[in-house]
């Protein structure tokens, strides 16, 4: 679970916490042998640990030589409040992130936006087919494998594919810096600065900063909850700042397999009014 505080405030925390961080409990074993064709044995495994449903991502990776398939069975988005009157709507059908951890503390995602279908009116356009693929690279710096709290750093690029309704057809990435805290009383706690570099639609690139920050609990046996805060600003002209307070919850059917459902809230009129989802995550 993840993904955001601004970037200097997020930095003092990382910087404090980690001068704080001490080993918890008996040293953890050492996996840095194992690899891509080196699987990890299953005992030796960590606690699953996903990048959805909330926004913030998570620090943790895959572990060397297994797999994992994150997935909404769907993603709607709903925004008639927007600054420009543009209304729009749109579904995500089964976007996908496919993960395989290549290292003990190195894991590639592919992301693909398998079916989109968007709508928007104001002026009134439609546009549907397959989004955009992205890859991402999450590099663990510590914590992985035992700890109060770790952190990681990922960068990502998404691919030029063709221009259409829905992809732009430039290519975009950021890096993402990735943090969790074990809290007293069960809690947990999950920050997320990111910098996207995004196109400006005239062969530049704009600047976008997202940050976050989430506290999760389990509420009942298997099941989870987590409320979360989220905001996006930006340089490019006109660009309006945008914040989301977002609800899940999570339902581990089996230790390789969580099921999710929840929302997030815009609070803000730049930001979707709402976008309900639920998923999916499964570990090979």
């Amino acid at each position: 679970m993840t993904s955001r505080l601004s970037l200097p405030i997020a930095g003092l925390l990382v910087a404090s916490l980690a001068s704080a961080a001490e080993p918890a409990g008996r040293p953890a074993a050492d996996k840095s042998a194992f690899h891509l064709l080196n699987p990890t044995p299953r005992e030796l495994m960590r606690e699953m640990s996903t990048d959805r449903p909330d926004q913030t991502e998570s620090p943790y990776t895959v572990d060397a030589g297994h797999f994992q398939i994150e997935l909404d069975f769907f993603k709607f988005t709903y925004d008639r409040r927007s600054l420009d009157g543009v209304h729009t709507e749109s579904w995500n059908v089964a976007p996908i992130n496919l993960k395989a951890g290549l290292l003990n503390s190195v894991e590639l995602q592919i992301i693909l936006d398998n079916y989109v279908q968007e709508r928007t009116t104001n002026p009134t356009s439609r546009a549907s087919g397959f989004g955009d693929i992205t890859a991402r690279l999450k590099i663990n710096l510590w914590g992985n494998d035992g700890g109060t709290t770790a952190l990681a750093i990922m960068p990502f690029i998404k691919l030029p594919l063709a221009a259409s309704g829905l992809r732009n057809g430039r290519t975009e990435g950021g890096v993402i810096v990735l943090l969790a805290v074990e809290l007293p009383g069960g809690w947990g706690m999950g920050m997320m600065t990111e910098a996207d570099f995004v196109s400006d639609g005239a062969g530049g690139h704009d600047a976008e900063w997202l940050n976050s920050i989430t506290f999760s609990h389990d509420i009942a046996g298997k099941l989870g909850g987590y409320v979360e805060f989220v905001s996006v600003t930006g340089n490019a002209p006109g660009f309006r700042w945008q914040a989301q307070a977002d609800v899940g919850f999570t339902y581990g059917l089996t230790e390789n397999v969580q099921f999710d459902f929840g929302c997030n809230f815009g609070l803000t009129k730049s930001a979707p009014d709402f976008q309900p989802f639920a998923g999916l995550s499964i570990r090979f």
